[in-house]
């Protein structure tokens, strides 16, 4: 005899819009929320318990499908419960999830400018958040300028920088030194849940737009700011860019040849460190919200994410006292842990584990290395400018690619060394889809670096074209503040858009 449905199994088949949820079959129940993420979808669970003629805390329910790809078998998300329905056990049915993005529903207003600020809120963007870049009337974000007349690093007056940082957002024009600008940004605020901004030391109190200011008018916005030093201790009034982050932060004594100058990163890791800590920082503030209900202010200083980026350097030092200083390509443990000219191009190995160096040896023809003394770290340390010396010689005698075979097929780590153009056409990469086309409001498609974070349920690989300066104003005023036509146009004539 068939059973009846249960109410949980009756408000998952509508929910998720299965035509019926077989007694027996296997769900799995969260005891917080999954698909009902925010406050539209828990009002439909809520309507469709009430429909159903039951209770409250049946309300948050969710299906998730077979993840193996294989009939009667489960994988089991940690802190899901499982809830066995009555009768024979079945197989779930796939569920196709509706194409979204893992931030959808979170709404960032973005006053970033160059580049540290503009990173961390387009990682955001790329993740699904609706972000709003508000810009100053008439002459737009800073890097609206840069490379914007470089024949060969522009499209249709829109530079490099911006094209791809600036992906995935909308702008909007609103005058932040006027009273009713301020005003109108308020209001913006209201509907919203995050600010990101990497203004100088002061300036967001100055602007009235800080926490102090946008917590009076909605308790739940978490704000972020990126600058160079933190907003406490005593260099926080300290003018800072990427280089200045990267030469106070330790990395550049530790960057080139021995006894040469300082070096930088080539890519610039002191802007992109700190926009990555503030992406970090806002999503652990959006966490904390769910549970306590209320927003916080993120301070993130780009001095701070190249400590942390130091990781073990840091506490090497701490515990010899010495620096370890420069060595150019080598490592401060490994050896051989280098890179070596070939024929025709250069190779990277790394030899992190003493089987490593052995079968090595086996390989190139350097018999003089096959020591006692090499054969553990300590000895190759040891003994490091001569390994680096007579595998350079070997190498040497012959192609890049057949050491790279010889070696991956060994399982040596090694690797080519890529310029920029070989990397973005590896086929890992294009496998991965990380590397893009985006589609220019004005122009043809532009070929950009894609999202890292592959996510296996929510991640759809969209993007939107950068926007022209204030080209969502009167979309963005009227759809989300309701503002009519006349009061656009009143403020446009006033300049506060």
């Amino acid at each position: 005899m068939t059973q009846a449905m249960t109410l949980t199994e009756k408000i998952i088949a509508r929910a998720t819009g299965l035509t019926e949820v077989c007694p027996g079959q296997e769900v799995w129940a969260n005891a917080d929320r999954i698909i009902m993420n925010d406050s539209s979808g828990r009002r439909r669970i809520a309507s469709l318990v009430e429909e159903l003629g039951g209770v409250r805390e049946h309300s948050r329910v969710v299906v998730i499908s077979d993840h193996t790809g294989q009939r009667g078998r489960h994988y089991t998300p940690p802190r899901l419960r499982r809830l066995r329905g009555r009768g024979a056990r079945l197989p779930i049915p796939a569920i196709k999830a509706h194409p979204m993005k893992a931030l959808s529903g979170i709404r960032i207003l973005d006053l970033t400018h160059m580049l540290s600020g503009p990173y961390g809120s387009m990682l955001l963007a790329d993740l699904g958040a609706e972000t709003i870049k508000i810009e100053p009337p008439l002459r737009g974000e800073g890097t609206r300028k840069l490379l914007a007349n470089d024949p060969d690093h522009s499209v249709n007056g829109m530079g490099a920088y911006f094209l791809t940082l600036n992906r995935n957002k909308k702008s909007v024009t609103i005058d932040l030194k006027s009273q009713p600008g301020k005003e109108l940004f308020y209001e913006l605020v209201a509907v919203s849940d995050v600010i990101i901004y990497n203004f100088s030391a002061g300036v967001a109190d100055r602007l009235e737009i800080s926490r102090r200011f946008v917590g009076a008018v909605n308790p739940r916005i978490i704000t972020c700011s990126i600058t160079g030093f933190g907003e406490t201790g005593p260099h926080k009034d300290m003018v800072s860019f990427d280089m200045v982050a990267q030469g106070m932060g330790g990395g550049m004594s530790l960057t080139g040849e021995p006894a040469s100058k300082p070096i930088r990163a080539g890519i610039p890791i002191g802007d992109l460190g700190g926009g990555m800590m503030g992406a970090l920082g806002v999503l652990a503030a959006l966490q904390a919200r769910e549970r306590t209900g209320r927003g916080q202010h993120v301070d993130i200083s780009m001095q701070d994410a190249q400590i942390s980026l130091l990781n073990y350097i840091a506490t090497m030092y701490n515990l010899s006292g010495r620096s370890p200083g420069q060595l150019g390509n080598a490592h401060h443990v490994h050896v051989p842990y280098n890179t070596f000219p070939t024929r025709d191009g250069w190779i990277i190995v790394a030899v992190v584990v003493d089987s490593f160096w052995q079968t090595l040896m086996t390989i190139v023809d350097c018999p003089d290395l096959d020591s006692e003394e090499n054969r553990t770290q300590p000895g190759r340390y040891k003994n490091r400018e001569v390994i680096d010396r007579r595998l350079s010689e070997s190498f040497a005698t012959k192609p890049r690619d057949h050491w790279i075979t010889e070696l991956s097929k060994a399982r040596i780590p090694c690797a080519p060394v890529y310029d920029v153009g070989d990397a973005l056409d590896d086929r890992n990469v294009l496998a991965r889809n990380m590397m893009v086309e985006v589609d220019q409001v004005e122009g043809g498609p532009v070929r950009m670096p894609g999202n890292p974070v592959k996510l296996s349920e929510t991640h759809e690989d969209t993007f939107s074209s950068p926007p022209l300066l204030g080209q969502h104003t009167d979309e963005i005023l009227a759809q989300l503040l309701g503002k009519s036509a006349e009061e656009i146009a009143d403020l446009r004539r006033n300049s506060v858009i």
